[in-house]
């Protein structure tokens, strides 16, 4: 065969393996968008912020070795962009459940509906994120969390606490596990490591220079520090790629057919784990993307709910 015909049959094959990926991204985010939301037993604010507010959701099924139930933080994904909230992942909170744990599931301040230019480097569209303010809601959320869920779930166990996140979720729970070990002068910073049983990250944006090298939701990683400008001078405050080793047991569970958050991204964050000393268990689940992993109805999610499980019980 000549090459030029060589050539373009390989073009060929792979814009058919590209299309044939992007159909089954889309039906994953279908399925996974088509639930009902699931109202939560009870809700309690951490702050004045109509944003800072949890839902929690009391355990009603599953079969757990006895004792008051443990306690999963869920942070939820959506590039820390405003037009996605916690109500898409109730969900998979219901999920969780009925499964014999107690859920608390965290809103935040995400970013404006308009991004300003020098933000949003050029980019129309909703910003990610806000900076300082999605990270002092996380924070005030977890130091609020034990005394809050020990009214709104009584039957729970905070000190069995798990925090999970899927996406930029998946960012936001392993950064508040590392607060321990933020830059001196971070306001979020504490004295010693929080009192988890450990963190399940889902897909999760784990390594920013990774993230933003392969244009991850649209550069939100820039857009989350506050633009090109800052993008340096923050990371030390916020890429959990920097903050390590926490000490803390942390597992990453990441579908290798992820088109929205590649699978090179937790990687990485595995790798920076291992040369400071630590080892982070990953979990690669084939011909998963990136929905899967909170959508009830597919094989992976049950993978999370095990996941989750051998750290909290």
């Amino acid at each position: 065969m000549p090459d030029d015909a060589a050539a373009h049959d390989a073009a060929s094959r792979d814009v058919a393996a590209h299309d044939a990926a992007a159909a089954r991204a889309a039906a994953e985010e279908e399925s996974a968008f088509s639930h009902p939301a699931v109202a939560p037993d009870a809700t309690a604010a951490y702050g004045d912020h109509p944003d800072q507010v949890i839902d929690f959701y009391a355990p009603h099924g599953g079969t757990g070795p006895g004792g008051p139930a443990p306690l999963v933080v869920l942070l939820h994904g959506g590039a820390w962009r405003a037009p996605y909230d916690r109500r898409h992942l109730s969900p998979f909170a219901d999920f969780l459940a009925r499964r014999g744990f107690g859920v608390a599931s965290v809103e935040y301040r995400r970013g404006g509906e308009d991004a300003d230019e020098g933000q949003s480097g050029g980019r129309s569209g909703p910003v990610a994120g806000r900076w300082p303010d999605t990270f002092d809601d996380v924070a005030a959320a977890l130091d609020a969390l034990p005394a809050l869920a020990r009214a709104a779930l009584p039957q729970t166990d905070p000190r069995r606490m798990v925090v999970t996140g899927h996406s930029a979720g998946g960012h936001l729970a392993l950064w508040v596990s590392a607060r321990h070990l933020l830059p001196a002068d971070a306001p979020w910073r504490t004295d010693r490591p929080a009192p988890l049983r450990g963190v399940v990250a889902l897909a999760p944006i784990a390594d920013f220079e990774v993230a933003e090298k392969l244009d991850v939701c649209g550069g939100a990683c820039r857009q989350l520090l506050g633009g090109d400008e800052a993008f340096t001078e923050r990371r030390p405050y916020a890429d959990p790629s920097l903050l390590l080793p926490t000490g803390i047991a942390t597992t990453l569970v990441q579908g290798r057919s992820d088109l929205v958050v590649p699978e090179a991204v937790a990687e990485s964050y595995a790798d920076a784990a291992a040369k400071a000393g630590e080892v982070v268990g990953v979990t690669l689940l084939e011909d998963v993307g990136h929905f899967p992993l909170i959508d009830p109805a597919a094989d992976a999610c049950a993978v999370v709910g095990e996941e989750i499980a051998q750290l909290a019980w």
